[in-house]
């Protein structure tokens, strides 16, 4: 008999769990999967469905009434734009800070620091377009606080999301400052501290505050509430470190 109540309960837990609609900034693909798996420890009748895209293209369909609960954005601007125009239940939060690091297809000799870009040998660099990219302003601070924009300026190939900034890292230009979080790729795998990369000061720059925000259709799904909660809590945050992102 106790089984059998055991099982009941259990069925109508899977029956009453709602879906939770999550929309997330592309930079978190390779996070998500594992918050959602310790998410599910603690709710596992709770069914969450992804969404990847750009933080600007996800903003507009969210304005256009697309079914979201949560939204992960690259940066504060959208949530934050979302909050002002009455689309939220919360104001925005940060939950985590997205750091940079600079990356070489090749192995190379890092022991100089960021003055390899110096190098006669490094001809181009890839860098986000700091007009378009949150990672491209970071970008572009570090350079401005470490004076050497004017000495690598000529070498700059600007991709205009950090998405592009690393496809051209890893095909069209010798080093690129890119996101730290896409070394967790598993195409980026193979790539290792010290001999492919070497993460920036973080005080040279302003870390990229990605913000997150409980949208209004989520006013009733309960779900999607604790889901928002689990994001900002410790145990997250220790995912999103292990990802290669900072979080206070």
């Amino acid at each position: 008999m106790k089984r059998i109540i055991f099982s009941l309960f259990l069925l109508h837990s899977f029956v009453f769990a709602e879906m939770v609609n999550v929309a997330v900034a592309a930079n978190v693909s390779y996070a998500i999967d594992t918050l959602i798996k310790q998410f599910h420890q603690e709710h596992p009748g709770t069914k969450v469905q992804v969404t990847l895209g750009s933080s600007g293209k996800l903003t507009a369909q969210i304005k256009n009434h697309a079914p979201y609960d949560v939204f992960m954005s690259a940066n504060m601007n959208y949530p934050e734009a979302l909050y002002e125009e009455g689309l939220t239940l919360s104001k925005p939060h940060i939950y985590a800070q997205g750091s940079l690091v600079l990356f070489s297809v090749k192995k190379r000799d890092f022991s100089q620091g960021v003055a390899i870009v110096h190098s006669k040998a490094i001809r181009r660099i890839a860098m986000a377009n700091p007009k378009t990219a949150p990672y491209g302003k970071a970008t572009q601070e570090f350079l401005d606080n470490t004076k050497l924009y004017d000495a690598i300026k000529s070498k700059l190939i600007f991709g205009e999301s950090i998405g592009q900034t690393i496809s051209y890292s890893v095909s069209a230009t010798d080093m690129g400052f890119i996101a730290a979080s896409a070394l967790h790729s598993p195409k980026m795998a193979q790539f290792h501290k010290g001999e492919n990369y070497i993460e920036l000061d973080t005080t040279l720059y302003t870390p990229i505050s990605q913000g997150i925000v409980l949208l209004k259709n989520a006013t009733k799904n309960k779900d999607a509430q604790l889901f928002y909660k689990f994001i900002l809590s410790a145990q997250a945050k220790e995912i999103f470190r292990h990802y290669g992102y900072s979080v206070q």
